[in-house]
């Protein structure tokens, strides 16, 4: 007898009826195996194996494939927070469902954590049953996404290698002309969701940040700040076996004349403002250092400038213009401190 659970699970979860037939299943061999339990009917048309939860599930079972940020958060790319269902179908779609209830007819009026995307037949020809090609992913995450979310998408492909440089140089050709900017915020050698936030975070605050900057031989500091605040940002699963050897990395950066900072991934999600207020505190501290120990004069002058620009959150002149959110659409412009 065709096990029909193991045809559907070999091909990823989630098998159209023409796939399995294509393999010998017959529709008494479909027919029991829903009826066993085995597999299970996402839409009609279609078997699965996954849970009913399962967002590759969802979208089939509205009668499309995960795109956008549905589709990263599927294929394990740094994201923070929950986002709505993100589902690419044909530009001639119909008979679309209920994410929840394969008998209920999508209801176009109130979409019920659904955003539906209209793909021509480009899109369509890319991917897999469940998820539209990684390239068509990322596009729509840049386009719907905020800025800090889109750089640690294409951070993570990049860094993972799911997307090389010349994926990436095509992928913002595509992009319309207000949206290319991006490329100058993405970098190839971030190492994880906390360090892509964070240097997002300060760049777009006008703070010149510099990725895995090498100290000594061996290691590298995660962030460098303005030339003067070391930051480290690695998670918790990181670092609990490494106390010792995080401990004397510290030290190493203060040697270096920097002024080492370890957040934690909890920290950097969570409060991010007590975590800015301190690494800008310390930005301070070293502008002002130089006048230390001098002779009543208060701060040199290149002191003193440094200190008013940071004051002012002034842009950098090292950062790429921070864009602003119009309606659907980023401009490129200076950022407003306010």
């Amino acid at each position: 007898m065709l096990d029909i659970a193991k045809i559907v699970h070999s091909l990823g979860g989630l098998a159209h009826k023409r796939q399995l037939v294509a393999r010998g299943a017959r529709d008494v061999d479909l027919t029991r195996a829903v009826r066993d339990g085995v597999v299970s009917r996402a839409r009609q048309g279609w078997y699965t194996t996954l849970s009913k939860t399962d967002a590759r599930v969802r979208a089939v079972r509205v009668g499309g494939r995960l795109t956008g940020i549905s589709a990263i958060v599927q294929a394990g790319g740094w994201i923070l927070g929950d986002h709505p269902l993100h589902v690419s179908v044909p530009d001639n779609a119909a008979r679309l469902r209920s994410q929840r209830n394969r008998r209920v007819r999508f209801d176009m009026s109130a979409r019920a954590g659904v955003v539906l995307h209209w793909d021509g037949i480009g899109v369509v020809e890319r991917g897999t049953a469940a998820s539209v090609g990684l390239s068509d992913a990322l596009y729509r995450v840049v386009l719907d996404e905020d800025l800090e979310t889109a750089v640690a998408a294409l951070d993570w492909a990049l860094r993972t290698g799911a997307l090389d440089l010349v994926d990436l140089e095509s992928l913002i050709l595509r992009l319309p002309g207000d949206h290319r900017f991006i490329r100058a915020w993405v970098d190839e050698h971030c190492d994880s969701l906390p360090e892509s936030l964070t240097r997002t975070r300060l760049r777009s605050r006008g703070h010149a940040v510099t990725s895995q900057v090498r100290l000594g031989d061996l290691e590298r500091i995660d962030l460098v700040v303005d030339d003067c605040v070391g930051i480290e940002t690695d998670g918790e699963e990181f670092h609990l076996t490494r106390f010792e050897r995080d401990r004397r990395k510290d030290l190493n950066i203060t040697i270096e004349n920097l002024y080492a900072l370890r957040p934690s991934a909890r920290m950097i999600f969570s409060e991010w403002d007590l975590v800015l207020l301190a690494i800008e505190t310390a930005i301070s501290m070293h502008v002002r250092a130089p006048a230390i120990g001098n002779s009543g004069h208060g701060h040199s002058d290149a002191a003193r400038v440094l200190e008013n620009r940071l004051r002012r959150g002034r842009r950098s002149e090292q950062s790429p213009e921070f864009p602003k959110a119009e309606g659907n659409r980023w401009v490129v412009g200076t950022l407003d401190q306010g």
